[in-house]
């Protein structure tokens, strides 16, 4: 009886309340219509937004730094325009929208650094709405960071031993380099890692954990010999505890003694960071054979003079490039790169040439080097290499290349040995060309030579000793006589 009261008395105030809502002034429209705009309006609700992460914009990508934003809040944005200019681990590469909208809210200013994958940047909204009013999400959304390490537990007073990790992926493994060298260095099946990076990739955050959570193997204890009793050491020669940093005297300082060295940190860039990963992981997983020998120059620099007075321009690392191509298409079993599960022949000769900019040494490709001419391969080396400095470099312009070489005869250098960049079999390297005097075998007399020097630096997994020695002599014979090239 008295829940019937209730609800009586309730249904006379709400017709009151809604006699008096149509007999407000601003009430064109039934009252339903302005319940409904007042539960829809911005300001009760907010504005759903689009959200804009940080892309994957080479296969090798984890982390990117944001350079500069070309739109501006409240700028509209067609699908295809330049967003910002993110800083990768080969260049700085311009990102699209992939939305119509307006860029409402930018998140990660100009100037950010490391920011992972999948990281909140910016947000948008759908043309019409008011941008002013964009619903952010809570900081813990917009910038998920990488899972921490775990914090040391407490040792209990009997430890036990932690069960062994259960495999935590299938399919196949997606690795960072990093993650790769942590795990082999180490042992551990990566399979045991509990991928967190874009498309399963585990990342090298997850080795370090996984290195963490893994049983350390016991040392095998050494067999103790009867030895003389060792003198007590004294404090000064006290080994230190493991872990601890040793003592280091301080750096001298000219005029004043014992005073600290001063430096300076340098923040390392993307590019930076991973020119060391690769070079770190190239040194201690592959192992370099080296081999040189010497190529007479002669005909070619005659070549490049005859080809200078009809006004056609070449460089010498130019005809290198080209007999390398052909060198290649001659000998596919060179022509090949290291997988996880073994060799991969390629079907395209690709040139991967190695340029120096002011972030670090990067190699645009010069595809289907074997079937341009020389003149051709001088016209794309020059465009590459001026986006490569300016770093303008398309993600498809330094990926997939099958044999690199890196020259540095313009610098005085006679000779060196380059460090091969994986997954590729094999880099050469290009001394300086110099006069010398050497027998001639037909006549035995002594004749000037213009000789330069080359290296071939090969995976000794894929292109053992014999097989570098043949593809070095072919690669002599295309270069001393350079019409072979045009007629291969």
């Amino acid at each position: 009886m008295a829940a019937s009261l209730r609800l009586g008395r309730q249904g006379i105030l709400f017709g009151l309340k809604l006699s008096n809502l149509n007999k407000c002034s601003w009430a064109t429209h039934s009252w339903q219509d302005h319940a409904r705009h007042f539960f829809l309006s911005p300001w009760s609700l907010g504005v759903s937004s689009v959200k804009v992460q940080m892309p994957a914009l080479s296969p090798t990508m984890e982390e990117g730094n944001i350079v500069k934003w070309l739109k501006k809040e409240g700028e509209a944005v067609a699908a295809g325009d330049a967003l910002c200019e993110i800083e990768t681990d080969k260049a700085v590469v311009t990102m699209e929208s992939n939305d119509d909208g307006v860029l409402a809210k930018i998140l990660m200013e100009e100037g950010s650094r490391n920011v992972r994958l999948g990281v909140l940047i910016a947000l948008m909204v759908e043309e019409g709405q008011d941008w002013k009013q964009v619903e952010i999400p809570p900081p813990e959304a917009a910038a998920p960071s990488a899972p921490e390490a775990a914090e040391p537990a407490v040792p209990s007073a009997a430890p036990s031993a932690p069960p062994p990790p259960k495999p935590a992926t299938s399919g196949p493994l997606r690795l960072s380099p990093a993650a790769r060298h942590i795990l082999d260095t180490h042992g551990i099946d990566p399979k045991l890692a509990t991928p967190t990076g874009l498309r399963g990739l585990i990342t090298k955050e997850d080795a370090l954990n996984l290195l963490k959570t893994s049983p350390v193997p016991k040392a095998t204890p050494a067999v103790e010999a009867p030895a003389a009793p060792l003198p007590v050491p004294t404090p000064a020669a006290a080994p230190a505890p493991p872990g601890s940093r040793p003592n280091i005297p301080p750096l001298s300082v000219p005029g004043k003694p014992g005073a600290l060295g001063t430096f300076t940190e340098i923040p390392a860039t993307n590019v930076r960071r991973v020119i060391a990963q690769r070079l770190t992981e190239s040194k201690t997983t592959i192992p370099h054979a080296y081999a040189s020998v010497d190529c007479d120059m002669a005909a070619v620099m005659n070549l490049r003079k005859n080809l200078a007075k009809e006004e056609i321009k070449v460089s010498v690392n130019d005809f290198i490039i080209k007999a390398a191509a052909v060198t290649l298409r001659e000998m596919p079993e060179v022509n090949v790169t290291w997988s996880g599960d073994g060799p991969r022949a390629l079907d395209s000769v690709h040139i991967s040439i190695a340029v120096a900019t002011d972030r670090g040494l990067i190699t645009p490709i010069i595809r289907d080097a074997a079937h341009k001419g020389v003149r051709e391969i001088s016209a794309a080396a020059k465009a590459l290499a001026q986006k490569a400095r300016d770093g303008k470099l398309l993600p498809e312009e330094y990926q997939g290349g099958s044999f690199s070489i890196s020259n540095l005869g313009m610098f005085g250098i006679s000779g060196f040995s380059a460090v091969i960049n994986p997954p590729q079999a094999c880099i050469l390297a290009v001394g300086t060309s110099r006069s010398e005097l050497r027998l001639c075998e037909e006549s035995q007399s002594l004749r000037p030579r213009q000789l330069m020097t080359v290296t071939l630096s090969s995976d000794g997994r894929l292109v053992d000793d014999e097989l570098a020695s043949r593809f070095l002599d072919k690669l002599r014979a295309n270069l001393e006589r350079p019409q072979r090239m045009a007629l291969a």
